[in-house]
């Protein structure tokens, strides 16, 4: 049986990474009956009108700054999503460990605080499904260096502060997001238009446990409602175990379009999760993985499907 979600109505949330693809439809749904700050670098002022736009008030904040400026105060929530992925050591360590360790200094008497993480910080284990016990590891690093090693640090600098100071923390390890915004199957299927190869580790199938954006919003108040001083981590992914072959193959069935594999080490491999524990925190998926991928093409591109 699922937690009692938090009601989240008339309350001051801040969100940071607003500009992430996955932060968009939690900002605009909470926007709806909540005070939203959304904080991120914005490098321009059409990304802020974006945010804005959304229903929030977008604050210029760096989490790599040595002071964190610009921060509102009597918040009741933080959900911070920011991430960096520069690849540069120095960077990405100060603003994805160092950062959530700023953010949650900067607000130890939230009422929760939910840090997105990644299943990147997960040891290759190849088809074994990873609970949140499994071992950490340099998940990520043919392709992204740094990553999986600044996530994991993260984890460590946000349990270590929210025990120290007692603040309820919920570490949510996001696998792969998709939906109506840029994602992994809709990067496929524009590389399957331009005819490009998509490399697939060759320990396939490369299964992974994609969760759709509607029930990464669904998921985000239960998420807030597990939040404990001792830390909650909770696996965030979807109830279907896809591979990149299968949606590859269904956007084929849908656009006529092939896929081109190409077999390579160097790609990720199968990182499916185990996802008991957030079944029982928020309940199962809502949304079919090929309504969800059908769904994101109609959206984004209308134009590539047989029948429309």
């Amino acid at each position: 049986m699922a937690l009692q979600p938090v009601e989240l109505i008339n309350q001051r949330i801040l969100i940071t990474g607003a500009t992430g693809f996955v932060a968009n439809p939690i900002i605009e749904s909470l926007s709806a009956h909540n005070k939203v700050f959304a904080a991120a670098r914005f490098k321009d002022d059409s990304a802020k009108q974006k945010i804005e736009a959304l229903g929030a008030e977008a604050l210029v904040v760096d989490l790599g700054a040595d002071q964190l400026v610009g921060l509102p105060a009597d918040i009741d929530y933080v959900i911070n999503l920011a991430v960096a992925k520069s690849g540069k050591w120095s960077v990405d360590m100060k603003v994805n460990a160092e950062g959530v360790g700023k953010l949650l200094v900067a607000y130890p008497k939230v009422k929760a605080f939910l840090h997105f993480s990644s299943t990147a910080v997960y040891e290759y284990a190849g088809h074994e499904p990873r609970s949140e016990g499994s071992p950490l590891g340099d998940n990520h690093r043919s392709l992204f260096e740094t990553y999986s090693i600044s996530k994991i640090s993260a984890e460590t600098v946000a349990s270590f502060v929210a025990r120290q100071q007692r603040t309820p923390l919920t570490i949510a390890r996001l696998n792969v997001p998709y939906g109506s915004f840029p994602c992994w199957p809709f990067f496929h299927a524009k590389m399957m238009e331009a005819k490009m190869p998509i490399d697939v580790h060759p320990e396939g199938p490369n299964g992974y446990s994609p969760i759709h954006g509607d029930d990464i919003v669904r998921a985000v108040p239960y998420l807030l409602a597990a939040a404990t001083p001792d830390v909650e981590v909770v696996n965030l992914g979807g109830s279907a175990v896809v591979g990149i072959e299968e949606w590859c193959e269904y956007i084929s069935e849908l656009t006529g379009l092939s896929p081109i594999y190409n077999p390579t080490s160097n790609a990720l491999g199968n990182l499916t999760v185990d996802v008991n524990k957030l079944e029982s925190i928020a309940g199962p998926s809502t949304v079919d993985w090929k309504q969800g991928v059908r769904a994101m093409l109609e959206d984004l591109a209308p134009e590539l499907l047989l029948s429309r």
